[in-house]
């Protein structure tokens, strides 16, 4: 891992928030074996960060380098980008990957006010705003010449649309993450930078532990058409593609990593 990144102007510069573990380190394989120099973003573990900057300079990643911020704290936000583009130079994909499930699973007639408003400010709120500021720094990079046509990316959830009545501020903040992708997508398409929303489904993370065994028999059942689960590889694999630049005319759309799970089958 590389303690002082170089400035290459030859490679482009993703962030991935929240980049250290289970989907977010499968988005940042998958993006330096694309060759990106990355950020992995962490909020608290280090140790998981440091590992996956190694591991994707393993994979190609010309230099990848951990960046300490919770993104709930617009405050440190801003200073993830401001710390990108002093260490890299640029920024050409961000990726608002970071979040939370509820620490306890309640009925929905149980949720609290203190539950509600750490996944609703992590999930949702704090991505609202860090785009915000994304937004201008990408546009100023362009204008500077630093840049061309950079995208974002916000991982969402199948959650959007499935109600899970034990994790309603969990569905509340990926169905408003939704929508802010929609209206980031229309307020940056005439600037030239384009937003995508990738959809996962049921992935093996740490997140999908507790309910591990439950799932894998809804699965084995018929949950999903393809019947196994999803792996951060998947969702990875997913944002690369979008990163590879395939999609020069398409804007604000919604890719599904799920396993069929949101087609509507009689």
């Amino acid at each position: 891992m590389s303690t002082a990144a170089p400035r290459d102007d030859r490679s482009r510069v993703a962030v991935v928030t929240g980049g250290g573990r289970g989907i977010g380190r499968g988005i940042v394989e998958e993006l330096a074996a694309a060759r990106f120099s990355l950020v992995v973003n962490y909020r608290d573990d280090l140790e998981s960060a440091a590992a996956c900057c190694r591991q994707a300079e393993s994979l190609g990643s010309p230099t990848a380098i951990p960046i300490r911020a919770d993104v709930s704290d617009l405050v440190q936000g801003r200073r993830l980008i401001d710390e990108t583009i002093g260490q890299l130079g640029r920024i050409d994909l961000w990726v608002n990957n970071a979040g939370v499930a509820p620490r306890v699973r309640r009925d929905l007639l149980e949720v609290t006010p203190e539950s509600w408003d750490h996944v609703v400010g992590t999930n949702l709120r704090g991505p609202f705003f860090l785009t915000q500021s994304v937004s201008g720094a990408l546009i100023r990079l362009q204008e500077q010449g630093l840049v061309r046509e950079p995208q974002i990316v916000f991982i969402t959830s199948i959650s959007s649309t499935h109600a899970s009545i034990n994790r309603a501020e969990y569905c509340v903040a990926k169905a408003g993450l939704s929508m802010v992708a929609q209206l980031f997508a229309v307020a940056l398409a005439p600037r030239g930078i384009r937003v995508y929303e990738v959809r996962p489904g049921i992935i093996d993370t740490d997140m999908t532990r507790a309910v591990h065994e439950q799932y894998s028999e809804r699965i084995a059942a018929g949950l999903s058409p393809i019947r196994r689960w999803g792996t951060p590889r998947d969702v990875g694999r997913a944002v690369a593609a979008i990163a590879s630049d395939s999609l020069p005319f398409s804007t604000g759309e919604v890719i599904h990593v799920d396993g069929g799970l949101h087609l509507r089958t009689l």
